[in-house]
């Protein structure tokens, strides 16, 4: 009989299509990330090319290693970037290609995999948004060199905090298995924490609990108060944390493998809430997911555009709807100083604009009655920002 690492990878792999030895597990999904650099022997002064739409986590692995971001706007349908201006941003000093798998939605992928290969060059897949879905027919995060996965709370499935990395390049095997040398083991207080975590969500939250324990929960995470997906130091600063690189404790695999079991069903959920809500907001001339991208899109979250973020976000707290903040920003949750992270907003319009004016609905609702209520209530408080 396998042990509970094995047997939890196991689970991951069958979803993936690829072998179990393949994955590699860790505390955080960014911490796959930074673990993959450093398999890709990413160092000082090389360049990696990454959206400029995207959580300043990622941005932060890579400045870690004393790599320099290199951000590139996105396209306003898929809120990915164009392969294009992919191109154009690579240089000489490009090491690694980030492709982002944005609230569910690939794009580009076989396009910047040719040319990364072309020119010598890795690429990984962000899948922290994607865990499950398919692009063109192939799961999420097997097209490139490795990809990354986040496990935390409001991911395709959860242990809470959690993370994993797919390698899909085998000549990567050797370098990543000495990177993991340096992981650390979670402490018991830690383990114990995540515990306590589990049992206030499955037993206090609920549509009428939501935003009272989101808000505090954030307000605890940012304090480094206890365990969360923003603690401070992740997101307030570009200098890595003391027990940043830290291994998925036994307590998280257990987590893992209860949690997965329902992870189809939810993603058949998800796919059509999404067509309810974008025949809806259609019906109403609202900026929607094209139907065009439906084919490649897992929908963790639905995106929307919408005047006035703050009066939205107050009528759904008023409403009960548990509407998402993903990405409240290009460097999501990070709202100003963005240079420290070496980014100059003027530089990525499309990325401003869309991180002033996005809010998520929720996809795993069994209660898309209530969400369609919301939106035809608030529906005079909507400005279209771009039509179909």
């Amino acid at each position: 009989m396998g042990s509970l690492e094995d047997l939890y990878k196991k689970n991951i792999a069958s979803f993936l299509n690829v072998n179990a030895d393949q994955i590699f597990l860790y505390w955080k999904g960014r911490v796959a990330l930074y673990a993959l650099l450093k398999a890709m022997h990413v160092t000082k002064d090389d360049e990696i090319i990454l959206p400029a739409f995207t959580c300043v986590v990622v941005a932060n692995a890579i400045l870690y290693l004393g790599a320099k971001p290199v951000y590139v706007d996105i396209d306003k349908e898929t809120y990915n970037p164009r392969f294009e201006d992919i191109k154009r941003a690579f240089t000489a000093k490009t090491k690694v290609i980030i492709c982002q798998n944005t609230f569910g939605l690939s794009s580009h992928i076989e396009e910047i995999t040719s040319f990364a290969k072309a020119h010598h060059v890795y690429t990984i897949e962000d899948c922290t948004h994607g865990f499950g879905g398919y692009y063109h027919g192939r799961p999420n995060g097997t097209f490139c060199d490795a990809a990354f996965y986040s496990t935390q709370w409001n991911k395709p499935f959860h242990t809470g905090t959690g993370g994993f990395a797919l390698i899909n390049n085998l000549n990567l095997m050797e370098s990543i298995h000495q990177a993991n040398r340096d992981l650390i083991k979670p402490s018991l207080k830690q383990t114990i924490s995540l515990k306590l975590l589990f049992f206030v969500k499955e037993k206090l939250l609920n549509r009428y609990t939501y935003w009272f324990l989101v808000r505090f929960y954030r307000f605890l995470s940012m304090h480094n108060l206890i365990l969360g997906s923003s603690s401070g130091e992740e997101v307030s600063s570009v200098d890595r944390p003391k027990n940043y690189f830290m291994a998925l404790s036994k307590v998280q695999m257990k987590k893992g493998i209860q949690n997965i079991k329902t992870l189809q069903q939810i993603l058949i959920r998800r796919k059509e809430n999404a067509k309810i809500y974008t025949q809806f907001l259609m019906s109403k001339n609202i900026n929607h997911v094209p139907l065009y991208l439906f084919e490649n899109h897992s929908f963790l979250k639905y995106p929307l555009l919408v005047e006035n973020r703050e009066e939205v976000f107050r009528l759904a707290k008023k409403q009960n709807i548990k509407l998402g903040d993903w990405f409240n920003s290009p460097l999501h949750p990070v709202q100003k100083d963005f240079e420290r992270w070496q980014f100059h907003a003027e530089l990525y319009p499309h990325a401003v604009f869309i991180g002033k004016r996005m809010v998520n609905l929720p996809t795993d609702t069994k209660d898309t009655a209530h969400i369609l209520r919301f939106l035809q209530n608030i529906n005079q408080d909507f400005r279209v920002i771009y039509k179909s």
